[in-house]
């Protein structure tokens, strides 16, 4: 049978990055009706207790050290990484930095509830994954344990775009200096699509739009 839909992933971490990555994703639901949206998160996990349901790449001994984990109601939705109150270095990475505060709180509120509505209003073609990665209290995620987990997830499922934000590097600076998009870029077999920091005229029209 043929799956007409156009599989995306997008890869959030709670970043303002991610946050410009998310708002033009957002975009592309309104204007690709086929579009099937996955949002992965890659979290820590010590827990052993925790309840998982185990990807067929578990089986293999060099993915032994994580697996992908299924969301429990209410555990985990994209928009809960976003600050409600952000700190001015988050907000000028999202934001035009010559605006006020209170103009860009206001701002910043109002990308966050449309982005939200149009999430929700395509709930039916957006799911949410967490891929876990088992560490030891003295252990963290890498950068390229982190893209890894992502190219593996993305090559094992029917994806055919990945989507990230970025600091807005050159690829040969973002590879240079640890970008974890630039490497996901780099490493990827899929089409990777790079989202900078949001121009003004991009938010200004994406906020005067209707929904649909």
């Amino acid at each position: 049978m043929n799956d007409s839909k156009f599989k995306v992933l997008l890869y959030s971490d709670g970043s303002h990055q991610a946050f410009s990555a998310a708002v033009y994703t957002a975009t592309l639901l309104k204007k690709i009706p086929n579009m099937q949206l996955t949002i992965l998160q890659v979290q820590e996990s010590d827990d052993e207790s925790q309840e998982m349901s185990y990807s067929w790449l578990e089986l293999r001994p060099k993915y032994k050290r994580y697996h992908w984990g299924r969301l429990a109601e209410n555990e985990y939705k994209w928009f809960d990484s976003w600050p409600e109150n952000p700190s001015p270095e988050w907000m000028s990475g999202v934001l035009n930095e010559s605006e006020s505060s209170i103009e860009s709180q206001k701002q910043y509120a109002s990308i966050l509830k449309k982005t939200n509505e149009i999430y929700q209003k395509r709930s039916a073609n957006v799911n949410e994954q967490i891929l876990y990665k088992k560490t030891s209290p003295n252990e963290s995620v890498s950068i390229s344990e982190t893209v890894k987990m992502i190219t593996d997830y993305a090559n094992s499922n029917p994806f055919e775009l990945i989507i990230m934000g970025t600091r807005g590097l050159s690829t040969i600076k973002g590879l240079i200096y640890g970008s974890l998009a630039h490497t996901v870029l780099d490493k990827s077999k899929l089409p990777v699509l790079l989202i900078k920091k949001l121009p003004q005229d991009f938010i200004d029209n994406y906020l005067a739009s209707e929904e649909f």
